[in-house]
């Protein structure tokens, strides 16, 4: 199955797992070793893409570096499972797409790519480097910054005479009045917005799954009321649930299904041409006295391992593709599928992001764009929150009480984690 670059934000993958390593899956599995006519052997590997054109991309970029020769390795299947038992081992890749993830990094399987951003840490988009930078350090080299936003039918607002909603409390009112016969008001995907918002809604409200310096960020009553307000959504039946595809594919949006939906910027161009000027995009609205617009960001970043036997060329690899050849992550981003270059200076200079809604999301990232996957937030936190919000939205259980739980069980992972440093 292949699986395009939205899946760190919509699917909660990009974990660190165990198991054994996943059997068929790439045509040489092997490490390069010795030399390739007088140069080092680089064992590159990326997931499986969705999106046309992308390995055909990533092979052309290696086949221009004249440093080392550059294996590319395409990975079908859990990718996320067999980088994480391949780095455990002396077959695994120089370089690779990941997090990387926590564990990774405490356990030093991979390279401290600090001196690889110096002069230029500051023109990454400090919300997609935020996961990848651990006590100070870069683990990981952002490949592009994607994110998701709130899309709505300008002509179905106006008829209804609804103003695009900038707060939570409008946004529960909008859905409500924009709800009209087989038209529902909002799609925040078919479980109703578990799934893919996960801490989203915290962010609204001015709070966080964690803070910067690893505490719980959500033991505060502003939690509960915000969570409580997507409930509402469910219960008035404002949401589309049961939409042939879910939240990540406009096609509910733009068969009139719905009249806002949350979906990634990847749709953008699918939209733009479907429906013309006659939508535009928002942030999550902000929530509360405190509260501010959310945006989450999130994509993989290129690592290094450290069972390499070119640790060194593999990390020029990574200045050269990531830091140095503009054009290349320009053409990485926007030539194959909708991305945002994960360099502001990029970002603000590339043609198709200059107007419109496109120019409108990378506003929206640059001001107010959160990291998706906090480091610190662990697989168990996380599935603990996200178990907790489906309760509340679709059962109605007391977001107060949930949460607490979810607060519990965040404090034993912070303690945990901070016992393997």
């Amino acid at each position: 199955m292949s699986i395009s670059r939205r899946r760190l934000l919509g699917t909660g993958t990009g974990l660190a797992l165990t198991g054994a390593l996943a059997a068929g899956c790439g045509s040489d599995t092997g490490r390069g070793s010795g030399d390739s006519g007088g140069r080092p052997v680089i064992e590159q590997w990326y997931h499986q893409y969705g999106e046309a054109g992308v390995e055909q991309a990533v092979r052309r970029y290696a086949a221009g570096y004249d440093r080392a020769e550059v294996r590319v390795q395409w990975r079908p299947g859990d990718y996320d499972q067999q980088t994480a038992t391949a780095l455990l081992t002396d077959s695994g890749p120089d370089v690779f797409e990941g997090g990387p993830t926590l564990e990774q990094i405490q356990g030093g399987q991979v390279v401290d790519l600090t001196d690889l951003l110096r002069g230029v840490r500051e023109d990454f988009d400090p919300a997609v480097l935020a996961p990848k930078t651990y006590e100070g350090r870069i683990w990981g080299v952002p490949q592009v910054v994607d994110t998701q936003l709130l899309y709505y039918r300008r002509s179905l607002l106006a008829d209804a005479g609804v103003e695009p909603p900038t707060t939570l409390d409008a946004l529960v009112d909008a859905a409500r009045e924009l709800t009209r016969g087989d038209v529902k008001g909002l799609f925040l995907g078919n479980d109703g917005g578990a799934g893919v918002l996960q801490g989203t809604p915290l962010h609204a409200a001015g709070l966080a799954p964690v803070t910067e310096d690893g505490r719980p960020g959500f033991d505060d009553p502003a939690a509960a009321r915000t969570l409580g307000k997507l409930r509402r959504l469910y219960a008035d039946k404002s949401l589309l649930l049961g939409a042939p595809s879910d939240w990540s594919d406009p096609s509910a949006f733009l068969q009139g299904l719905t009249a806002m939906q949350w979906s990634g910027l990847w749709a953008l161009p699918r939209v733009r041409k479907e429906l013309g000027d006659d939508f535009g995009v928002l942030p999550f609205p902000a929530d509360g006295a405190h509260g501010r617009p959310a945006v989450p960001v999130g994509a993989y970043g290129a690592a290094v391992s450290a069972r390499g036997r070119n640790r060194a060329v593999a990390k020029e690899l990574v200045r050269w593709l990531w830091v140095e050849r503009t054009d290349h992550q320009v053409d990485f981003a926007l030539s194959y599928g909708f991305h945002i270059p994960a360099r502001a200076s990029l970002a603000a200079k590339a043609e198709p992001l200059r107007r419109g809604p496109a120019a409108a999301a990378v506003r929206f990232t640059r001001e107010h764009g959160f990291a998706a996957q906090p480091l610190l937030w662990t697989v168990v936190a996380r599935t603990a929150y996200q178990d907790a919000l489906s309760r509340i939205v679709k059962g109605g259980a007391d977001p107060g009480r949930e949460l607490r739980a979810v607060l519990r069980t965040t404090e034993d992972e912070l303690r945990r984690v901070r016992k393997r440093r």
